[in-house]
């Protein structure tokens, strides 16, 4: 009896061992697979330099482009994490991808990625994800224009797999109420004071007129206006930018007079009930998100700019692909053959 029992507790011993290692190697592995500062310092040195130094050459021509990167990084970032899969084409087969969603139709900035992506597969090939390099550019075209920095820890990898549904299902619409938007930025591991700052982004957003004009036209389909829009600031829209329901190519200053500057101004018009967009309004229907608008309000331009960063940086690390999944693509808008 004590011999199998000597033989019990040996056993036991070498199983524990084995578990111990087991487990240790998969925590191991799963510090291999979290994204670090400077990824690439060794398999690419100069490549975070390439990816700023074709920002800092190009977006100053056309600085709105940022607002548009930006978007991009947000719409890849809310469907399957932050890899890539905004940026696949349809195939031939037929799978319609999320480029194609209703949410991304105008999306802008994918032949400025394919340009940065050619430029580092120049000196490091088959190395830089596409899924960082949205990351980066989206980072250094704020900072280009005068915005905020924010870190971005890199080493994700491309997913494989984009479904123009599930860009419908999860990128919060503009005609969001406050439920879906805490449900959807929920879904991303963001909180409410999140939501928030994120929202900020729209500092030096535009918008096209078919994005809101149900708010001036047809509210409650009986032709009737969004009581929570600011009558003047309505009938600006209309006479001036938005003279048709049907209108869906003008573009609008979502934060007007100030749209160049990444500043707190976009919340002001928020509370003077200026925001374009249902989901803009709809931040003031809550006491958390409404106290949190008035705190920053309050605050510096450079506290704005500090929490700002911190959510931009949370964001880009939810549920991304690292590790051995996924790939790195070759080219942004195919997956490798």
């Amino acid at each position: 009896m004590r011999i199998i029992s000597a033989h019990h507790s040996h056993f036991t011993g070498i199983v524990t061992l084995l578990l111990g290692v087991v487990v240790l190697g998969l925590m191991t592995a799963e510090a291999e697979a979290q994204l670090q500062m400077n990824f690439y310092s060794s398999s690419c040195p100069k490549g975070e330099d390439i990816i700023r130094g074709f920002v800092e050459k190009h977006i100053p021509n056309a600085p709105s482009l940022a607002a548009a990167l930006i978007r991009m990084h947000f719409h890849d970032c809310f469907v399957r994490g932050c890899d890539g899969s905004v940026l696949l084409n349809s195939s031939s087969s037929g799978n319609q991808t999320e480029k194609v969603a209703t949410p991304n139709l105008t999306l802008r900035g994918f032949d400025f990625i394919d340009r940065v992506k050619a430029a580092v597969e120049a000196e490091c090939p088959g190395v830089v994800s596409c899924a960082d390099i949205i990351a980066l550019v989206a980072r250094d075209s704020v900072v280009v224009t005068g915005g905020p920095t924010w870190k971005v820890p890199t080493g994700r990898r491309d997913g494989l797999v984009s479904i123009a549904s599930e860009a419908l299902n999860n990128i919060p619409p503009p005609t969001s109420n406050f439920s879906n938007l805490q449900t959807l930025f929920g879904n991303q591991g963001l909180d409410l004071k999140d939501l928030v700052l994120l929202s900020g982004a729209h500092t030096i957003g535009v918008s096209h007129c078919s994005s809101f004009s149900n708010r001036l036209y047809n509210f409650t389909g009986v032709g009737d206006q969004d009581p929570n829009l600011d009558s003047e600031y309505a009938a600006n829209l209309k006479a001036n930018k938005c003279k048709s329901p049907n209108d869906n190519t003008t573009i609008v200053e979502m934060d007007p007079g100030s749209r160049k500057t990444f500043d707190l101004n976009y919340y002001s018009n928020v509370l003077k009930r200026r925001g374009l967009f249902q989901s803009d309004a709809a931040l003031t229907n809550n006491s958390v998100t409404l106290a949190n608008i008035k705190r920053l309000l309050a605050g510096s331009l450079e506290n704005f700019y500090a929490e700002f960063a911190l959510s931009m940086e949370k964001m880009g690390r939810n549920n991304v692909t690292t590790g051995s999944a996924g790939e790195i693509r070759k080219h942004c808008a195919v997956v490798n053959s």
